[in-house]
């Protein structure tokens, strides 16, 4: 009877610790082309209450954004992050869009990223509202950045988040991070 208490207890004590951090795997992209909308901002700004982000998503669905775009590769939702003035601290651009067939002139009023070919650092998120799930994501990239855990150091050149099938019920999404290395 002892011992059958003592391995509960120790099952017990395992299965209430935090599990380590899974470590990103380490994917090699090609280049590729986004056509989307398009804002700057800041993490400073976004957590200040101040972000645009928020109200980007909104437009991106509320003026159909995604229907208007031109020859998609997929039905796939792409929010770039791109021209980093220096790193996680400084303003960079935000792109929600499409990928899009080589050659794709972007209608007016969207932009074309070209997400560039390199290693990236994939970090999954948790399962629930989209909106959550990806906000915790980025504090664990930070957290992984600071303890040297992404497989490389950030080049804070373009990242982006893929939302796929996985994504399609915000309410229970699942979505993966790309965090560009050097």
């Amino acid at each position: 009877m002892r011992v059958f208490i003592c391995v509960l207890l120790i099952v017990g004590f395992a299965a209430a610790r935090t599990p380590r951090e899974v470590l990103p795997r380490i994917l090699h992209e090609d280049e590729f082309s986004v056509v989307g909308i398009e804002v700057r901002t800041s993490n400073a700004k976004e957590m200040a209450g101040n972000g645009v982000i928020g109200k980007q998503w909104q437009r991106f669905f509320q003026e159909g954004v995604l229907q208007k775009i031109p020859n998609k590769a997929s039905g796939n939702i792409y929010a770039i992050y791109s021209d980093y003035v220096s790193d996680r601290n400084g303003e960079y651009s935000f792109t929600l869009g499409a990928k899009v067939l080589p050659g794709t002139t972007p209608p007016a009023g969207f932009v074309l990223k070209k997400v560039p070919t390199g290693s990236y650092a994939v970090v999954t998120t948790e399962t629930g509202p989209s909106g959550k799930v990806v906000s915790q994501a980025w504090q664990r990239v930070w957290v992984m950045e600071d303890r040297h855990e992404l497989g490389g150091a950030r080049a804070y050149r373009t990242d982006f988040e893929l939302y796929d099938q996985r994504a399609s019920d915000p309410q229970n999404a699942q979505v993966d991070l790309y965090i560009g290395l050097k």
